[in-house]
């Protein structure tokens, strides 16, 4: 027999190392050619690995969650051949969906809820054994008068109320009884329902879960936010959203406030351009962006994927709902591009129903600014005379205060404000 050694090959675009994220064999099973081995991870797209020869797996070159170089050993092989010999390849690659699918949960969340395939997790477990309820012997068959919170009590403390004398009229259990009975033996007042755990559970961050820490971290870190909150009638967008969904062909998407939002996007950085740029921090450079690409952050049961709406200032609404639609479905069947999920210059976020009153988004480097959408919620509103119930929401978003000053920041939330508020003027072009 002889020696197959696998190594990681070229995943492509220059990427020097790649994340293990999943095995699909151990050491000792047998394998024919083309038996998917592992799957790794580079940015967001994931890999399988295929063996290019049958064999018997004698060793694994990494664990779950580690960094592996390209060209460095991955498996190693015994095959059919001579003694010692050795020999080495770089399997072809297999593209695998990046999400998996899932549901929507939201009519104004464009968040698709998809989800990239679950590495099967390695945890390390710390368990006590959890103590054996007390056996109380039984002493009779009459049953003891009690109330029925006394009862309750007893139950969930695990005493047997045959056990204990009643000092009530009629030899009645009263709290005080159960209080005395306790105090002779305390571990007979502890709850056997309600028992103090202490496992503890070490779950590795591993695959996209990792690379969002790892892009959180550097956003949070070398960008300083400065977060800006306004809120918004959104009663009059609301009811033009409800008209034109009602009156339109069937061939045409439902709208949502999303694209709304996106076209005010769209106008609002037509007049102050400098927010939709990208900031080269190290070479201290702005690169100022004529098309907006507008990212909408989409939360997975993996974590944040942040798909892209290219060349927004070229679309109606129509066409940003159509092209939403398209890239959420994209998202649920696990069919995203690499380029698909990159190339943003500004970015929405929007938890949808679960949105909150404020929230402090964090800016996806190395953009400049993100627009956060926090849930609509019907509030009565002074209009000088009255109070009138409104639906209104809040816009929380935040800008990078290196390149975005104070006085920016809310000139741009304002005009957005101003367009969701007046949607006529989304239609009238400068």
């Amino acid at each position: 027999m002889a020696e197959h050694v696998i190594r990681l090959p070229d995943v492509g675009e220059g990427i020097a190392e790649a994340e293990l994220v999943e095995w699909h064999v151990k050491v000792g099973d047998l394998v024919r050619a083309d038996t998917t081995l592992a799957a790794v991870m580079t940015d967001k797209a994931t890999v399988e690995i295929p063996s290019p020869v049958d064999g018997e797996i004698l060793w694994l070159g990494a664990g779950i969650g580690d960094k592996v170089a390209v060209g460095s050993d991955l498996v190693r092989l015994k095959v059919p051949g001579e003694q010692d010999a050795q020999s080495t390849t770089q399997p072809k690659l297999k593209l695998v969906p990046t999400v998996a699918p899932q549901a929507s949960d939201g009519e104004d969340r464009e968040d698709g809820d998809t989800g990239l395939p679950k590495p099967t997790p390695h945890p390390t477990r710390f368990t006590e054994p959890r103590p054996a309820p007390r056996e109380i012997p039984r002493a009779g068959v009459a049953r003891p008068i009690a109330s029925p919170a006394v009862r309750l009590r007893a139950r969930e403390a695990g005493i047997d109320l045959r056990q204990v004398s009643g000092t009530g009229p009629a030899g009645r259990i009263t709290h005080k009884d159960l209080d005395a009975f306790a105090a002779r033996d305390p571990s007979v007042g502890r709850s056997q329902t309600r028992q103090p755990k202490s496992a503890v559970e070490d779950v590795k961050i591993i695959g996209l879960r990792r690379r969002i820490a790892e892009q959180m971290t550097v956003a949070h870190t070398r960008i300083p936010h400065i977060t800006y909150v306004e809120e918004t009638d959104v009663t009059a967008v609301e009811e033009l959203r409800e008209a034109l969904n009602q009156r339109k062909h069937k061939e045409q998407p439902r709208l949502t406030l999303l694209p709304f939002l996106m076209r005010a996007v769209v106008l609002a950085v037509a007049r102050q351009p400098q927010l939709n740029s990208l900031f080269d921090d190290e070479a201290g450079v702005i690169h100022q962006h004529a098309g907006v690409h507008i990212g909408v952050a989409t939360q997975t049961p993996s974590g944040l994927l942040v798909p892209v709406v290219r060349h927004a200032e070229a679309l109606d609404l129509w066409d940003c709902a159509a092209e939403v639609g398209r890239l959420a479905e994209a998202a649920r069947t696990g069919t995203a591009t690499r380029d698909e999920l990159s190339g943003s210059t500004i970015t929405i976020t929007s938890l949808g129903a679960m949105g909150g009153v404020v929230s402090t988004p964090i800016i996806n480097y190395p953009e400049v600014a993100i627009v956060g959408v926090n849930k609509i919620m019907m509030r009565p509103v002074w209009d000088g005379s009255n109070f009138n119930p409104r639906k209104m929401m809040n816009l929380s978003s935040s800008f990078d205060h290196r390149v975005i000053d104070g006085w920016d920041a809310a000139t741009f939330v304002q005009h957005i404000k101003t367009l969701l508020e007046t949607p006529a003027l989304i239609f009238v072009t400068d």
